[in-house]
């Protein structure tokens, strides 16, 4: 398998909102084994990035293709591209009364797997999983999210994601309203399942969160295009200037861009 086929791959990706222009052309490539963080500004399109990569039907594709190990997704159904091995944590997980933990991720597994997998063997992988997250067996006998805290929330995503074993995995703003301990106990979740098997998206307005989980690349997103990449150094720069630099090397293309007509 080429380097292209064993990747998730967006090309010059253009989504829209009710007819407004989010992503005007991104471009990035996450291989299996590394993380990539991307960062900017409020409004830049980052939660727009991911929710399209999962097939949201309210975000329209009118330009580009997503690619997941050598197979166009871009029509792919939410369900068919979390079989294929995407996975996405969300900036907002939502509550279920009545659904417990483990019956939930049971029914997510079988989703995945396209088969029913038996009760004894499922609490006997969700416990191995529990374990390896250092969670209390008594969290999946609770109610989906109700009740949660952030932190829990957020854990609780890391635990689906152990779970479902995928190819890829979006993170999105996993580290909003997250305390510094919850910060830390999230962060060391998602480090015991990085490997050379999984490709990690983390998206983040913040760099925090890279102090704990650490990024082979960084990308900056700003008005719905990756305008800048690099290494841990950029979220660094990011961290001492903020997004001011963006703004000014911006508005200095523009003028070039007007000047050479």
């Amino acid at each position: 398998m080429s380097e292209k086929e064993n990747c998730l791959r967006i090309v010059d990706l253009h989504v829209q909102v009710n007819d407004k222009k989010i992503l005007k052309g991104v471009n990035l490539e996450i291989k299996k084994g590394e993380i990539h963080a991307l960062m900017g500004p409020n409004g830049s399109g980052k939660s727009t990035l991911a929710a399209t990569l999962m097939g949201h039907p309210n975000y329209k594709i009118t330009k580009g293709e997503i690619w997941l190990d050598g197979q166009n997704i871009t029509d792919l159904s939410p369900d068919e591209r979390a079989r294929m091995g995407l996975f996405l944590a969300f900036q907002y997980p939502s509550e279920v009364p009545g659904v417990t933990v483990a019956n939930f991720l049971r029914l997510a597994l079988n989703a995945v797997r396209g088969k029913d997998i038996p009760v004894l063997e499922f609490h006997k992988l969700l416990h191995e999983k529990m374990k390896e997250l250092k969670m209390d067996p008594s969290f999946a006998k609770r109610y989906l999210n109700d009740g949660f805290s952030g932190g829990e929330k957020k854990r609780n995503e890391i635990l689906q994601m152990a779970l479902l074993q995928p190819k890829y995995a979006i993170l999105d703003e996993t580290d909003s309203g997250l305390d510094i301990d919850a910060l830390r106990i999230v962060s060391e979740g998602v480090n015991r399942l990085v490997g050379p098997d999984l490709g990690i998206l983390i998206i983040t307005h913040y760099q925090r969160i890279l102090h704990y989980i650490e990024p082979h690349y960084v990308h900056v997103l700003y008005d719905g295009k990756i305008i800048e990449s690099g290494g841990k150094e950029l979220a660094d720069k990011l961290e001492k200037t903020g997004y001011d630099f963006i703004h000014s090397n911006r508005s200095e293309s523009v003028l070039e861009e007007a000047q050479n007509g």
